[in-house]
């Protein structure tokens, strides 16, 4: 009796695998060529989305839902970048959309105070009356 051998799937030929896409390329491609935004996004700025919406949710790219999705819990822009390997820059420019949107909150960081005295006395006040 002849012994069959197993079925096994074809392999795939090499010259049929589809290159990969340069990350540089797909950066512009998200962004538009925009490297900037109307907002102040330092790495340890933190974001938020003040109030889920579902709907605005399915409607975003998949790169700005992700970060809509991951702002939900607050987290910084440099953990954003991270947690999603997206490039700090293309980063901003998303948040900066979402944020233009009223989608996320970007909250104010010790730089936004950087020239604003009566922050600044309020701040030393606080300091001179903690007890020693």
């Amino acid at each position: 009796m002849p012994v069959s051998e197993p079925d096994t799937p074809p392999e795939t030929p090499p010259e049929t695998t589809l290159p990969r896409r340069s990350r540089r390329i797909r950066a512009y491609a998200l962004t538009g060529g925009r490297t900037g935004t109307r907002f102040q996004l330092l790495v340890e700025t933190l974001i938020s989305v003040p109030q889920y919406d579902p709907a605005l949710s399915d409607t975003l790219m998949p790169e700005s839902r992700s970060l809509y999705e991951r702002a939900r819990v607050r987290c910084s822009v440099a953990e954003l970048s991270v947690g999603l390997d997206l490039p700090l820059g293309v980063v901003r420019v998303l948040l900066g959309d979402l944020a233009a949107q009223g989608a996320v909150f970007v909250h104010p960081t010790a730089h936004a105070y950087h020239h604003d005295t009566n922050v600044l006395e309020r701040i030393l006040d606080g300091l001179k009356r903690l007890p020693a």
